[in-house]
């Protein structure tokens, strides 16, 4: 089965700590159920996420969603910080712009940055205010604030991303979060409508407003992720891949699959 890594206790909302300086390779795995922020300033090989591998050529940052199966080969010393945030975060902070930045950072899987001098000035204060955190009643503001500007600066150094209508944002938002819950994934825009207090035609509108694809297409999206995930990283049977993404068979799921890829499930799995 596929290993999932806890590096955060169960108390804690967020986390940071510099990367582990004797991290060189790593079985892939999960994150339960946290998103992480990896920055590194120095080190090299590749970090492979969802299949993808990444060379590693610092300064840049990585962002691995919680629903995302990563693994390290790294060849020299690596030197940075690690971020994690939970979701209960920010659902605790009274400022909606730490989550709309949040969503927008954590679409970036990779981003590498030209002047590394202000992310690694705002990874050290963020550390040295979060590790005395109890130490003075304006702490958590100081956390927060430091948060908002170190996200901030990542989406000045990134690549631009579509934007989304600001009109669809919470419906979408809430419903691209409950399709990274990778363990109820189903097929089927009206469970999520049921479940968002919409209805498919409005969360199909809203879907097209913010990406310009059909919630269908969203749905679909996941899915095919997680199935890949599940083939690359697993030994699970293809029957049992299509039970656990709620596929009435192995025929369905099948078609499903090469419809959407263009090759089975077992022609990916083994050319991969």
């Amino acid at each position: 089965m596929l290993a999932t890594k806890n590096k955060i206790a169960h108390h804690q909302f967020i986390k940071i700590s510099e990367f582990r300086r004797d991290i060189r390779r790593t079985a892939p795995h999960r994150h339960n159920s946290y998103i992480e922020f990896i920055f590194l300033s120095k080190g090299s090989g590749f970090h492979t996420i969802d299949g993808k591998p990444y060379n590693v050529s610092p300064p840049l940052l990585f962002t691995v969603r919680k629903e995302q199966v990563h693994h390290w080969e790294i060849t020299d010393e690596p030197e940075g910080y690690v971020l994690i945030i939970k979701r209960q975060y920010v659902a605790a902070s009274l400022d909606k712009a730490l989550g709309d930045l949040l969503s927008k950072v954590s679409a970036h899987t990779c981003v590498h940055i030209t002047a590394p001098e202000p992310l690694t000035a705002l990874f050290k204060l963020l550390l040295d205010e979060w590790q005395s955190e109890k130490a003075g009643s304006y702490s958590q503001d100081v956390v927060d604030g430091l948060m908002k500007a170190l996200l901030a600066k990542v989406l000045q150094l990134a690549q631009p991303k579509k934007p989304q209508h600001v009109g669809a944002s919470d419906i979408f938002q809430r419903f691209e979060a409950l399709l990274r819950d990778t363990s109820t994934l189903q097929n089927n825009v009206a469970h999520y409508a049921e479940l968002l207090n919409t209805s498919p035609q409005n969360l199909n509108a809203v879907c097209r407003k913010a990406v310009g694809e059909s919630a269908a297409s969203v749905v679909a999206r996941h899915l095919l992720s997680e199935a890949k995930r599940l083939l690359l990283y697993t030994d699970m049977g293809v029957g049992e891949i299509a039970t656990r993404l709620d596929f009435s068979d192995n025929s369905h799921f099948t078609k499903y699959f090469k419809r959407h890829t263009g090759t089975t499930p077992n022609v990916f799995r083994q050319h991969t």
